[in-house]
């Protein structure tokens, strides 16, 4: 296929960004039975990101391990999404994703905290860039179910600058800590 776009003149860019880093998070070895034995085929679930604020998962499928997992690089860098991090290192503001039976919590956490997370969490926010977060499977251990129970809780993720904009107010006003009375008691 890339040899088809390239007659057309277009370029494939895709293949030559290097900016983006990847994570193999999971490789499963499937079988099917046929008549003279058993065909092995193997599945990839692959994490991209560019340690700035985007990332993406994908998964591939293939008869060889390396044809999975570029399968699998090729669909991430496809579904990637934008991430708002606060000072660039961690969350906004607590989140809870869901998917299916998988079940995740994510905290900000203080400069210096690092990355707290298991498994499949830890490579989703490797490549997403955060450096202090603090998060916990709550449900489902598959691989799948908690990354895709991640990205659902960081598409729920809002700056207070997008907070602002959607209620037409300023970001100071966002921002204000509410004022207690603690004059007349």
């Amino acid at each position: 296929m890339a040899e088809r776009d390239n007659r057309r003149g277009r370029r494939d860019d895709r293949d030559e960004n290097p900016e983006f880093q990847d994570r193999l998070v999971a490789i499963n070895r499937v079988s099917k039975t046929v008549k003279g034995g058993k065909r092995f085929g193997f599945a990839a679930l692959v994490v991209v990101g560019d340690q700035k604020g985007r990332v993406g998962f994908g998964k591939g499928k293939a008869k060889e391990v390396p044809e999975a997992v570029r399968k699998a690089t090729e669909q991430a860098k496809r579904q990637m999404i934008r991430v708002p991090l606060r000072d660039g290192r961690t969350l906004h503001h607590d989140v809870e994703g869901r998917h299916g039976a998988g079940r995740v919590m994510m905290r900000s956490a203080v400069a210096g905290t690092g990355v707290i997370a298991g498994g499949p969490m830890r490579a989703v926010f490797e490549m997403l860039g955060l450096q202090d977060v603090v998060a916990k499977s709550l449900g489902s251990q598959n691989p799948y179910n908690m990354i895709r129970a991640t990205m659902d809780g960081l598409k729920k993720e809002a700056s207070p600058r997008q907070i602002a904009q959607r209620r037409g107010k300023k970001v100071a006003d966002i921002l204000k800590k509410p004022e207690t009375e603690t004059t007349d008691a």
